[in-house]
């Protein structure tokens, strides 16, 4: 099994910044999470990006998935900011014949209470187990990437209501 990862910043990859509180989008932390998680498939990652997931525009998506589309691999993970995946998803729905899963954090992968160990480890096993498709692994959960919505009272992803 081979795995692209796609890393376009938001929470997971950021960085205390200054003393004031303030973060930066870093380096991806796919590799380090990978590695500590003692990963057995072949994988690399591929920096896209190094945005909140606010600062991505219409063009960046648009990249996403021309890059996705002409790539070999056909097993994606895509490490994104929460705030905007669902908007994402919608845009690279629709490309045939790859498994694609899009997965983040809540709290930066550096400290030491976050979910996205939890959330990557999540997103590899979904994408190696789903059929063709978008999907959000976040929460424990793997929604279709067009049924989704982040409940930013309840601080999680959710389906949509029926």
């Amino acid at each position: 099994m081979f795995i692209r990862f796609i890393s376009t910043g938001g929470t997971i990859d950021k960085i205390y910044f200054d003393a004031m509180s303030q973060f930066e989008v870093g380096d991806s932390q796919v590799k380090h999470i990978l590695a500590e998680g003692l990963a057995a498939f072949d994988y690399d990652v591929v920096p896209m990006y190094r945005k909140d997931s606010l600062e991505l525009t219409d063009d960046d998506r648009r990249q996403l998935r021309e890059f996705i589309e002409s790539d070999d691999a056909q097993h994606f993970v895509i490490t994104h900011g929460t705030d905007t995946m669902v908007q994402t998803a919608a845009t690279i729905t629709g490309i045939k014949g790859k498994s694609i899963v899009i997965t983040g954090a809540l709290s930066p992968a550096r400290f030491k209470g976050t979910d996205a160990t939890f959330n990557v480890g999540l997103a590899v096993a979904a994408v190696q187990l789903v059929k063709p498709g978008v999907y959000i692994a976040m929460n424990g959960q793997v929604f279709a990437g067009d049924n989704v919505r982040k409940n930013r009272a309840e601080n999680r992803f959710e389906e949509l209501p029926a």
